[in-house]
Parts: structure tokens; sequence; C-alpha cells
């Protein structure tokens, strides 16, 4: 197996189910994390994997060019080392989830960036991305694959650039679902962190167990006559918590009433208070039968497929086909919800609101599209 040896790995739990593997931190050991079995969901299979390399009475992920830093070569090599045992252990088609902490944090992120399609989820935990070290961070480079990120805001050990960078390329850019938290501790796991991701960890199976993942297809707006232009200049400001609010750059209060307009004229649509979000927000419902998959809809039993959020914010929340919701992150048009794939539609976005009458022109064609998806009529092109 490349030229590590076989790893040492410790398991808990035999089911057939998700498997979620804890990866450690730097100097540390797979008897160690694996203790976190205990405080997470009965009813998973759990896998903690010994670093390849020696360090300090401990083992290690990868050499580093600094704290947080990888070095290129030696990441692709044990990511290479890794992917062959867990191909062996878990053939594609199982779910298997990434929970690392700190270097470990850092060798999952480089595992799910370099692979998205191979995991169903990953973990990052007081520690950094990857950033430099031979892994593509593209925009949108995470649609479809939920996140949660935790971080120490007393954190001394991993430098605060990265910090920072790593949040912000998780909830915003990546095009992940992504729970993240900042918690008053250091380099540690926090107490609410935990049991935070425990229940993400439920959420996430049980979608799983309901939905399994979507199939990956060519980004095709059929309500647009070519692709998704580029969103001019920087993107808005978007809450990191729920509810899921855009506090900057917010749209015109007349031009969000045209988009109501035009909305509410869509085919067999109408329109009253949404079924899911704040006192104000206006739903889009498709009459029934509605036509569409359950993930098509923010709320099914409803028919709600989109809804606008009261005018002090102006954004929207659309159900997407994942490979468009992931169009839309890359172009600038939206951001991924924390909740999509764990407990809402996998392809559940934040639309930032029209600012003008061009914006409105795309904002509206994106709706639509997911308004031709609720409808049953959407058909993905294959090219």
């Amino acid at each position: 197996m490349s030229r590590f040896d076989t790893p040492v790995v410790v398991t808990r739990g035999d089911t057939e189910g998700p498997l979620v593997v804890l990866l450690h931190g730097r100097g540390s050991r797979e008897t160690e994390i694996i203790g976190l079995a205990d405080a997470l969901p009965r009813g998973l299979s759990y896998a903690a994997v010994r670093a390849p390399i020696a360090e300090h009475g401990g083992f290690a992920w990868f050499a580093n060019r600094g704290v947080g830093r990888p070095v290129a070569e030696s990441l692709r090599a044990t990511m290479d080392w890794f992917r062959l045992w867990l191909d062996g252990i878990a053939p594609p088609g199982r779910p298997v989830i990434l929970v690392g902490f700190s270097g470990g944090a850092a060798f999952a992120g480089g595992l799910v960036l370099d692979d998205p399609a191979r995991f169903a989820g990953a973990a990052i935990l007081y520690g950094t991305l990857p950033f430099e070290a031979g892994v593509p961070t593209d925009a949108a480079q995470l649609a479809g694959v939920p996140v949660f990120v935790a971080q120490g805001d007393h954190d001394q050990v991993i430098p605060r650039d990265l910090l920072d960078r790593t949040w912000r390329y998780l909830t915003v850019e990546s095009g992940a679902p992504a729970i993240s938290r900042r918690d008053p501790v250091g380099h540690g796991i926090a107490r609410d962190a935990l049991a935070a991701l425990a229940g993400w960890l439920v959420g996430r199976a049980a979608y799983l167990a309901r939905q399994g993942r979507p199939v990956p297809a060519p980004a095709h707006w059929e309500t647009l006559p070519g692709d998704l232009p580029d969103r001019a200049g920087p993107r808005p400001d978007v809450t990191t918590t729920i509810p899921q609010q855009q506090r900057t750059d917010n749209a015109p209060a007349e031009v969000q009433e045209k988009l109501f307009a035009r909305l509410s004229a869509l085919p067999g649509v109408h329109s009253r208070q949404s079924a899911l979000s704040v006192p104000g927000a206006r739903g889009f419902m498709v009459t029934a039968p509605q036509g569409g998959p359950d993930d098509a809809f923010l709320v099914p039993h409803a028919g709600e497929f989109a809804h606008l959020h009261p005018d002090t914010d102006g954004s929207l929340h659309v159900a997407l086909p994942v490979h468009l919701a992931a169009d839309a992150v890359a172009h600038g048009w939206a951001v991924a919800h924390p909740l999509a794939g764990v407990r809402l539609a996998p392809g559940m976005v934040l639309v930032y609101g029209p600012r003008d009458e061009a914006e409105l022109d795309i904002v509206t064609s994106i709706v639509a599209t997911s308004h031709t998806w609720a409808s049953g009529r959407y058909r993905p092109t294959t090219q």
C-alpha cells in the first residue's frame, strides 16, 4: 500500500450504514480520537485511523512547511495511501463522513476537496483547510457536500489568518452547506460544539437514508439563453446562522416588488406566508399536482419551492438541482443554506436580492428554473 505501512485502525460499531472516519491531530494517534465516538450518535460505524508519519511520540498526516501549511507532495502521498485503504473497506456507494481535528482537519479538508463526490460530508474541527497544497479550492468545489466547521475564538495553535480563510471559504465560497460555530475556547473541542456535531451527524445520516445522494449533471439553465453570467461586485454579507439572512447590498424595495410580481405570475403558482421562513416571508407554491421530486421543494407538503424574505432583506431561498445550485454559487449569485442535505433539500440556496433591472432578469430566471423543476418539467442535459 504505497510506501507507507498498512493503516492501524480502531473501530466502534458494525453497522452497514454511513462510515464516520475520525482523523486525529498532529502528534496524536487513533486510540485518542476514537474516544469521540462515545459522544457521537449510536447506530453509525466509526473508524479511527493512525496517520502514517511518526512524529514527536505520535503521528502526523503530512510534512509541514509551517503550522497549518502542508507540503503538497507529502499531502498527496498520504491522501493516496488513505484512499487505497478507504476504498477497500467502504466501496463507493457506502456514505463516508470525515471528522478531523487540527492536523486531521487539514487532512480531511484535503481529501474532500480533492474528490468531493467520494464523501457524504466532512467536519473540520479546530483546523485549517490545506490551502496552496495541491488540492482545488475553487468556488463551489464542495457544492452538495455538507460540512460542519468549529473553531475556537482563543486558538493559539492554528494561525488566525488560516482560521479566518477557512471559515470564509467553507461558509461562502465553497458551495458547501455549512453548519459553523465559534466557541470561547482555545485549541480544543468545546462541549457544545461536540453536541452540535452529534446532531449534525444524526441529521445527515437520516437524510442519506431517506434520499441518498443526488446524481451529478452539467449545468443547464432552461430559462436562460446561455450560461449564467457572473454577478458584479463582491458578495453581500450573509449570516452563517439560522435564520439565514442577507445583511448588506440589499435589493431596493421597488425591485423586490417587481420580482414578487414576476414570480407570482409563473404558471400554477400562488403565494402566501412561507411555511418555513420568518414572518413576512412570501412563499411561492406550486398548485397540486406538483410533479417534481421532494428535493425540488423547500417544504414538499406545502408545494413551496422558493420564498422571498421581508423587504429589509430582499433575498430568496430557492430549491435547485445540486449542479445548478453549484453554478449559482460559482458565479456569485448565491450561497448554500447551512441545512441543505441535512434537514432540507440538498440544492437549497440563498439567492442574493437583485439590485437593478439586469439582475432582476437573472434572478427571475434562476427562480423560474426552480419552478420548472418543481412542476416536473425540468430535464437536465446529459451532454
